[in-house]
């Protein structure tokens, strides 16, 4: 059942870490979008989920938030179970329950004001804690309805499970509290070649590299619409490279070979660009065995 002031409390709890707008987006049972409303106040919310309700329900669509905030960064925590929420407690300012057994945190960060470092600050935590790597940065809003099909027709409302008022983090305080991973040794802009690993039998074919232009083309448009988003193909290329049985490293190597894009990255000391990718792209290719499995 849709609770509105569950959701209201979702916001506050949000404006009081210091986000000031969200983007907000509607997707149906599919995962589909059906309605887009960037930069909204925290009032424009408030204002339009009232009447954003019913039809919500009516149409069994889900309403999502993505927080932004000029002095504070968000790090989300996803797919956490008990033990893992429990983890995370004392640095989280919000944490809900999105399904039965299903959790997620939130993380407000005061000191991170260089995009690059909040993005590698933000992957470290989310392995530290154990959550999944791909986190979107987007979230149901609590007192909504989780529509997917895999919960039908019992679809579960996403709930808060704690909320502290204004807890706001530094690097050090995470770190202090055993949640932040190593900082993943840098690759070299110089390629140090590895030694192929050669495999017989009936699954030597799956340890053949992917083809990267096959990638390329394959990826959607940039924004600016002059050509494919590289940063795509880099991903889509390192997904079939995991699915081929390809470790993160070897195929974090790899794709500074085949990569114009990896290799200017790596050029400008976005040394971690190739591992950060080869990780995500792992995870998930993981997921996705995983569902096929359910």
């Amino acid at each position: 059942m849709q609770n509105l002031d569950e959701a209201f409390r979702m916001l506050d709890t949000f404006a009081s870490v210091g986000a000031i707008h969200f983007d907000l987006t509607h997707l149906d049972i599919e995962g589909e979008k059906r309605g887009f409303r960037p930069q909204q106040t925290l009032a424009q919310v408030k204002n339009s989920l009232p009447k954003l309700f019913p039809g919500a329900k009516a149409r069994q669509n889900n309403i999502i938030v993505r927080p932004y905030g000029e002095r504070v960064h968000f790090v989300q925590l996803d797919d956490l179970d008990a033990a893992g929420l429990a983890r995370v407690g004392e640095a989280t300012f919000l944490t809900l329950q999105t399904s039965p057994g299903n959790h997620q945190a939130w993380v407000a960060i005061s000191d991170l004001t260089n995009a690059e470092d909040a993005k590698d600050f933000a992957r470290r935590l989310r392995k530290g804690a154990g959550a999944d790597p791909s986190a979107s940065g987007a979230t149901r809003i609590a007192g909504t309805i989780n529509y997917k099909r895999k919960y039908e027709p019992q679809f579960p409302t996403v709930t808060i499970v704690n909320a502290s008022l204004g807890r706001v983090m530094t690097t050090a305080q995470l770190d202090a509290l055993g949640l932040v991973a190593a900082p993943e040794p840098e690759l070299s802009s110089h390629v140090v070649p590895l030694r192929p690993h050669r495999a017989h039998g009936p699954h030597a074919r799956e340890r053949q590299w992917p083809d990267y232009q096959r990638s390329l083309e394959g990826a959607p448009p940039n924004r600016e619409g002059s050509g494919p988003d590289r940063s795509m193909a880099d991903f889509f290329w390192c997904m079939l490279a995991a699915r081929r049985g390809w470790s993160i490293e070897e195929t974090a190597h790899k794709l500074v070979e085949v990569s114009d894009r990896a290799r200017e990255r790596v050029r400008l000391k976005d040394r971690g660009y190739p591992l950060v990718t080869a990780e995500k792209a792992a995870a998930a290719a993981a997921k996705g065995r995983q569902r096929g499995r359910g």
